[in-house]
């Protein structure tokens, strides 16, 4: 079986999906297998749930009557069955990655966009290899465009979820220390990231550059066609201003004020409005956009609970996106503590990086700085380090926290959100 002889039934479909419990009528269910699960043995049971075909890489599941096919990897045909939906697609994509801010950005563009079109975007963090296909499979032909986050920990990765996602518009929201591991240093992140930029300019492309960002300047050089925004020359020129502790943008004298707090969050919100501009929106429908988005995946944001303000970003964390969440925190009036997860990922550089961020803390005069993770615990030997969440949570129950501003940051492996029921 081959894409083009299984399309028809994919055009029938509700949806695509590799989870059983989210199984629902006229769904295509791929049944993956792993090293201590095999998923293939819940295809007739994902055909009485009313799936109308299901996707299997063993033989011996195979049922045709019953819509059960065999491949020869459920992965490889994934892949093949979205680039296949994907050529048949005449609409926009605009592809995003990045060290830090990718999701954000992608929710904030998803938002400006829809005020105008009907927009399908990555849902979640579905960004990397059965992620972007999931996504691209997402996109029905009443759609006017699509945003495509793709994420990646080690080089020719975004090479080939370009190869997949053919974007149109692409976008690289900065370079940072993520994923230093996989990528084999700072150099490693900055080529791996790049080739979103390596397909868009092989393929006449549009790119999106920050002209206050050297590295994007430098990597964009003389190309054409691109937008720009950042400088005094770029296509799209906005100020950045602040309320409180949220961050928004001045164009032309008008402002439109976030639910986002850190300056590293405007460059974001001036991406998105760039794109929104670039697509014919108005400035209001752009305003609205951005006063209208509220963050709800645990990055940056803001929470009040018990006359306390709360930061929530504990869905990703690299030694770039963490300082810059510590010194955004330190603008906040009034008492400050902070809670910080380690970062991981890091390989060789881990207790360096650990190092540095927890001098960080100490030298900006938080109340109380507060460490989770084997990694800031070999660092932070002297103040209040804790293993885990849960050995955090314990303490929590009988200390109360007296400041009134209080930051979460973390890898989402140290999983920071947990301790939030127990501060009092």
């Amino acid at each position: 079986m081959n894409a083009a002889s299984f399309y028809p039934l994919f055009l029938q479909c509700e949806k695509v999906t590799i989870d059983s419990r989210k199984i629902e009528k006229n769904d295509i269910f791929f049944a993956f297998s792993g090293e201590t699960f095999n998923a293939a043995t819940l295809a007739e049971d994902a055909i009485r749930k009313g799936a109308i075909a299901v996707i299997v890489e063993q033989k011996q599941f195979e049922n045709v009557e019953k819509n059960i096919f065999y491949v020869s990897s459920t992965l490889d045909f994934l892949q093949e069955l979205a680039t296949y939906h994907r050529d048949k697609l005449n609409i926009p994509i605009i592809a995003l990655t990045g060290s830090n801010g990718k999701t954000t950005t992608k929710e904030i563009i998803h938002a400006v966009l829809s005020q105008k079109y009907k927009v399908q975007y990555t849902y979640g963090n579905l960004n990397n290899h059965i992620g972007v296909p999931l996504t691209l499979l997402s996109i029905r032909y009443d759609h006017e465009m699509a945003v495509v986050e793709m994420g990646a920990n080690h080089q020719k990765e975004i090479e080939m979820l370009c190869d997949l996602a053919k974007p149109n518009f692409g976008y690289i929201t900065n370079f940072g220390k993520a994923h230093l591991e996989g990528f084999g240093g700072v150099e490693g992140v900055i080529k791996g990231k790049s080739e979103l930029y390596d397909y868009l300019k092989d393929h006449g492309q549009t790119i999106l550059v920050n002209e206050n960002d050297p590295l994007q300047v430098e990597k964009t050089v003389n190309y054409s066609p691109k937008i720009t925004f950042g400088s005094a020359s770029s296509n799209y020129q906005f100020e950045e201003f602040s309320e409180g502790n949220l961050v928004g943008l001045i164009f032309n004298g008008q402002k439109a004020l976030s639910n986002l707090t850190g300056n590293y969050n405007f460059t974001n919100l001036c991406a998105a409005a760039s794109l929104g501009f670039h697509f014919n929106l108005n400035f209001n429908e752009i305003k609205s956009a951005i006063e209208n988005y509220m963050p709800t995946n645990m990055r940056s944001q803001v929470l009040k609970k018990d006359r306390k303000t709360f930061v929530l970003d504990t869905y990703n964390a690299n030694p770039s996106s963490m300082a810059e969440s510590l010194k955004n925190f330190s603008t906040f009036k009034g008492t400050k503590t902070i809670i910080i997860g380690d970062m991981l990922e890091l390989g060789e550089e881990s207790k360096k990086e650990h190092d540095s961020i927890l001098e960080l803390a100490k030298s900006l005069d938080f109340d109380e700085v507060i460490t989770v993770g084997q990694h800031f615990r070999t660092s932070n030997k002297e103040g209040k380090a804790f293993i885990n969440g849960k050995e955090l949570s314990e303490f929590l129950k009988s200390h109360q926290l007296k400041s009134e501003n209080i930051l979460l940051k973390g890898s989402r492996g140290i999983a920071l959100e947990q301790v939030l029921e127990f501060i009092h």
